[in-house]
């Protein structure tokens, strides 16, 4: 949503600048309101029916979140790229759909584990944070349009998914050391309503 005006808001949603004021007090209020509304559809989005083998479901998944910033461009951009509403970046992981969501996707991880698809050395949230890496970066070229013209994002998406994947599924030795300061799946179980705190 880069560049987008409170103007160019309320003629999509059809109302007056002026009237949308009425709603939120600010600019920042307003976009953080329409990154929670993104942030609620990319969880219905990726979090539905999924295959039952769990590195099945981790690719289905994933491959939704890519697919999801093409989709809705605009959301998209507005929930991770976008710089010009500082507090979406600060306070995004307190929206109690997002927390579920992350510990929904560590459950699949501890599946695989389980029956033996991924070594029992891995840590559940560093697999998230990999795979969610991998498919950022595909999903940032693809809406910024810096591959050369005749290259596919979707199949580069792929591409990075599968090596991501393989990655986890050998073992490959990681330095990434995820926050203990909050357990996402905990959080989500102490959180009854998806509305963001004040």
């Amino acid at each position: 949503m880069f560049g987008v005006s409170v103007r160019r808001v309320a003629e999509k949603a059809e109302y007056s600048p002026a009237s949308l004021y009425g709603y939120f007090p600010s600019k920042d209020d307003l976009f953080f309101a329409l990154a929670e509304e993104g942030f609620r559809k990319l969880f219905e989005f990726t979090n539905g029916q999924l295959p039952d083998d769990p590195m099945e479901a981790l690719r289905e998944g994933f491959l939704r979140y890519y697919q999801f910033s093409r989709l809705h461009r605009e959301y998209f951009e507005l929930m991770f790229m976008d710089r010009t509403v500082p507090r979406i970046g600060h306070d995004w992981q307190r929206f109690a759909f997002v927390n579920e969501m992350i510990g929904e996707i560590c459950e699949i991880v501890r599946r695989a584990i389980d029956a033996g698809q991924l070594p029992a050395t891995t840590d559940p949230q560093v697999a998230f944070h990999v795979l969610w890496g991998a498919m950022h970066g595909p999903a940032a070229v693809a809406l910024c349009e810096r591959l050369a013209p005749g290259e596919d994002p979707d199949l580069l998406a792929r591409d990075v998914l599968e090596v991501a994947l393989a990655g986890l599924r050998a073992g490959v030795s990681t330095s990434f050391k995820p926050c203990t300061c909050q357990d996402p799946a905990v959080a989500a179980a102490g959180k009854g309503s998806d509305h963001v705190e004040s």
